[in-house]
């Protein structure tokens, strides 16, 4: 893995998403973002082991930072209301299947892509999950209304040695992870996605949130290739999701911008070993108008 794509920090490789990008930003419009004042109100700061928390308030919404990069968190503009736009696409296993029954979540945020799982599959029966940081549960209780039921397991673990340590099988796994300036390159590799695919059920569907250059299938953009071809090996079925959607929501509603700034992107994979079609329902619109975020699936 070259040197342009991370640094090291406590041993470990991180993944940059700035030094991903490919394009520079137009200069008249990242002036304008960078003069954007938020004026933002912090409710709670925290330095734990692993991260530098913020949970902020302005005038877009309430989110929780590490460092200066938001996480999760709420929007509620004349514009958009709901979750971080690039989340949505996590409710997209929903529409390719609606029976699922056990949910694993590495990742926690604020909680809230899990009550809306919660109302979306009406079989379910458990989801675990998963998160190094101890603060975020309290944070998600207090400043998102996060209540916890009984079909909800938490475990306070680095993910991928929770993964190492059950024998469970699920239906869905989340993976959308973090620290304070990037992702552990321990999730871009092999070792990894054979440790995901044998959690799966054989029908079991895999969300992977990661970084990408928008530039997605340019020759530069190599590490985002390399890791698309090293998902072919594990997944016979994998949809590529640009992001462009969720972006186009950010910038309006954090910067009253209607343009992309900057060349990078949240890259959403969505994969299976089995052949799934979408099949829509009116039940997912009470939660958000999906429509824009399945249109952003890359065709090969």
């Amino acid at each position: 893995m070259s040197n342009n794509f991370f640094y090291v920090i406590n041993c470990i490789m991180i993944i940059v998403p700035e030094f991903l990008q490919i394009h520079k930003a137009d200069r008249k419009l990242l002036k304008k973002m960078n003069e954007t004042e938020l004026q933002e109100e912090v409710l709670c700061e925290i330095e734990s082991g692993f991260h530098s928390i913020f949970v902020v308030k302005n005038k877009v919404g309430v989110f929780i930072k590490y460092l200066d990069t938001y996480q999760a968190g709420f929007i509620k503009s004349p514009y958009y209301s709901g979750n971080l736009p690039y989340i949505n696409y996590f409710l997209i296993p929903y529409l390719m299947n609606k029976n699922i029954k056990d949910i694993l979540i590495i990742g926690f945020g604020s909680g809230i892509v899990i009550k809306q799982y919660l109302s979306l599959f009406d079989n379910l029966k458990r989801i675990d999950i998963v998160d190094i940081e101890e603060n975020i549960f309290d944070i998600a209780k207090k400043y998102f209304n996060f209540k916890q039921t009984d079909k909800m397991n938490f475990y306070l673990q680095d993910g991928i040695v929770f993964l190492k340590s059950i024998k469970k099988k699920y239906d869905l796994i989340v993976v959308d992870v973090a620290n304070n300036t990037g992702i552990d390159s321990r999730f871009y590799s092999g070792d990894y996605l054979a440790l995901i695919k044998s959690h799966l059920k054989k029908t079991g569907i895999f969300v992977s949130n990661l970084a990408s250059s928008r530039d997605i299938f340019n020759k530069k953009n190599k590490l985002t290739l390399d890791l698309i071809n090293l998902y072919r090996t594990f997944f016979s079925n994998i949809d590529i999701y640009s992001g462009e959607a969720s972006n186009r929501v950010f910038y309006k509603t954090f910067f009253d911008i209607d343009d992309n700034i900057l060349d990078i992107t949240n890259l959403i994979l969505i994969s299976s070993n089995k052949n799934y079609r979408i099949k829509k329902d009116d039940k997912i619109g009470s939660i958000v108008d999906i429509e824009p975020y399945l249109n952003d699936l890359l065709r090969l």
